[in-house]
Parts: C-alpha cells; sequence; structure tokens
C-alpha cells in the first residue's frame, strides 16, 4: 500500500508542473547542462532523435531525466509531445520604449537566438510575458524578445564590455588557399568562414563594432590581414582556424595562441571560455609563433577550434548548434578580458 501511495504523490507532483512526458532532440550535439542557461557547464550532449521524461521547465529551458541524474537543454532544439503549463506573471511594465537604435530583437529568450529585427529608438512595445532578463513584446509591425538591460537609458546598445570596442574577426585561409581538409573532404576555409559569420552577428548585437579581415570566400594575404588589424582602432584581433592530424584520426581538442606575453590573458580566458560552452578537450592556451599573431601589434589571438581530420568531430562543426556554443565561449571570454581593461 505504501509503494502506490508514492506513485500517486509522484504524479500528482509532477502534473502540478508538466503535462508533457518526454523531449524529443532534434538537432545533434547538444549540450546538457547542469542548470537552466549557458552559464551553466555542461553534462553531457544529446543527440537528435533521443527522447527524454521532462521534470520540469523554467522559461526557455527544461530539466531532462538522464541515466544517472538529471541535465537542462534549451527549448530551442526539441520537441515536446504535449503541452507545458505556463504560470501567468502580473508584469509591473506594460509597454516599453527602446531607448538606442539598432536595439536587436531576438526570435526567442536567450543570446542563442537569432536576431529578427532591429529596433528603432523611440519605438515602443506592448509586453506580452517576462523573464528574469528578458521581455516577449510586440507591436503592430514587430514581435521578438528584448534582453532588459539594453532599456536601460544610461546605457548605450550592447552589453557594456563590447560598448565601443572595434573588434576585428580573422576567418583563416580563403580562395584557392582551402586550408586543412577533413575526413570527408570539406575545408578548413569553410569552417572558419562559418564561426566568423556566428561570431559577427553575436558581436554586433552585444554592441561591438566588429571587422572582418574576409567578408567573402576570397585569398587574402596574412600581411594584408595584420596591417588590417593594425591600421584599425582595434581592441581585439581573433583568428578562427582547424586543425587536421590525420595520422591520428581520433585526436580532438581546442588551443589558443598569442604571441606577445601581455595578451596571454586574453588567450587564456578565451581557452576558458571555449571549454566550459562545449566541454570538448582542452589543449590549453600557450605562445604561438603565427604570422597573424606576430605581426599584429594589437591584443591578438589564434584559436584553433577543433580537429577536422576527426570525422565525428568534423560532422560535429558543421552544426549550428556546436558554432553558437563555441562562439558562446569565445564571446565569454573577450568579455572577461574587456573588463578588465
Amino acid at each position: 500500500m505504501v509503494p502506490f501511495l508514492t506513485v500517486i504523490m509522484i504524479s500528482m507532483l509532477f502534473s502540478n508542473d508538466v503535462q508533457a512526458k518526454e523531449a524529443f532532440i532534434n538537432e545533434d550535439n547538444l549540450n546538457v547542462r547542469s542548470g537552466p542557461g549557458t552559464e551553466y557547464k555542461p553534462v553531457g550532449q544529446a543527440s537528435a532523435g533521443e527522447a527524454y521524461p521532462i521534470v520540469q521547465q523554467q522559461e526557455e529551458w527544461v530539466e531532462i531525466q538522464l541515466e544517472s541524474g538529471t541535465g537542462w537543454v534549451t527549448t530551442e532544439f526539441i520537441t515536446i509531445n504535449g503541452e507545458i503549463e505556463e504560470t501567468n506573471t502580473e508584469h509591473s511594465v506594460k509597454s516599453i520604449t527602446v531607448q538606442h537604435d539598432n536595439t536587436p530583437l531576438r526570435d526567442g529568450p536567450a543570446t542563442s537566438y537569432d536576431i529578427a529585427h532591429l529596433a528603432k529608438k523611440g519605438t515602443e512595445y506592448e509586453v506580452i510575458s517576462e523573464t528574469d532578463d528578458w521581455y516577449e513584446i510586440s507591436n503592430d509591425d514587430q514581435t521578438g524578445y528584448i534582453f532588459k538591460p539594453l532599456l536601460n537609458k544610461n546605457e548605450a546598445s550592447g552589453n557594456h564590455s563590447f560598448r565601443n570596442k572595434t573588434i576585428v574577426i580573422d576567418a583563416g585561409h580563403g580562395g584557392h588557399d582551402v586550408g586543412a581538409i577533413g575526413a570527408t573532404g570539406t575545408y578548413e576555409k569553410d569552417f572558419a568562414y562559418f564561426t566568423a559569420s556566428e561570431l559577427e552577428k553575436e558581436l554586433t548585437s552585444l554592441g561591438a563594432n566588429v571587422l572582418l579581415t574576409r567578408p567573402e570566400d576570397d585569398f587574402i594575404s596574412l600581411a594584408s590581414r595584420s596591417s588590417y588589424a593594425n591600421y584599425e582602432d582595434t581592441d581585439a584581433f581573433i583568428s578562427l582556424h582547424y586543425n587536421s592530424f590525420p595520422e591520428q584520426p581520433t585526436v580532438s581538442g581546442v588551443e589558443t595562441y598569442y604571441y606577445y606575453d601581455q595578451y596571454e590573458s586574453l588567450a587564456t580566458y578565451i581557452q576558458q571560455g571555449i571549454i566550459n560552452a562545449t566541454n570538448n578537450e582542452d589543449r590549453g592556451a600557450s605562445q604561438g609563433n603565427f604570422y597573424v599573431i606576430r605581426q599584429t601589434l594589437k591584443p591578438a589571438v589564434l584559436i584553433e577550434l577543433g580537429f577536422i581530420s576527426n570525422k565525428e568531430k568534423e560532422a560535429q562543426l558543421q552544426t549550428t548548434v556546436y558554432q553558437r556554443n563555441l562562439v558562446s565561449g569565445i564571446v565569454e571570454g573577450i568579455g572577461k578580458y574587456f573588463s578588465e581593461q
């Protein structure tokens, strides 16, 4: 009789919060985190097609039951086989007014979501719902989610650490210089451009002035890349590359290089940020004698973001969800560096 009562009590507990039974994973290599947010460390990864029992939901994050313990995944990349009961929240703010031009409105309440619109200063929106950090807003022309700190009149649009910062993103190789070749014939230049594009979008949304050494699939000399960074009022130069070691096709990991000692902290913070965001093998931050960071006389690092000679990693690196995790780590590291300057 006691076990029967226990089952009823557990069933009643979960039925009050969650009606859905399972979360179906829609993307490979989806990070499962220790808490409901990207600031929590990954505890594992889920693959497309897998299904997990749902424990609870907090805004855009769902806690799922694992074989050992629980973890959290973003709702952006899952399908729920039912409805999750929403809790009505009273809002002290019924409408908001945008304080700065080009304020990003996103498709969801997290920076991992795409920017849907850039709002103009003075535009008014009705508040539909809110979380601790985000408003869901709408007017006759646009809907989206806005990060609450961007509504502060005393702050420029964008994260304080990135405001008025110029960041040069250098996508390695290009044109006839394909760089390293992956396990299935992919090119390093394409991976580097993919990451550069995602990084540009994220940094721009945070208020940074972002410049690209290679905005298209063109060959750009190493001298031109470093000269460009030196000519501009550059606060950080980020060179993006991918490794290949076909003789050992299972090798993996991320490593970040600096040349000048004073930029070691930039490399270290970026390396730590990427490892925290991706749970990848940590190959460390170290000094490297690479032309583009040796000749760039501004804060400069070169990042080897993974081994495309590893077939499993090559496939992972082609997914948007993993690229966004990489970018999240890079941004975290740059932000920490800027906050200390």
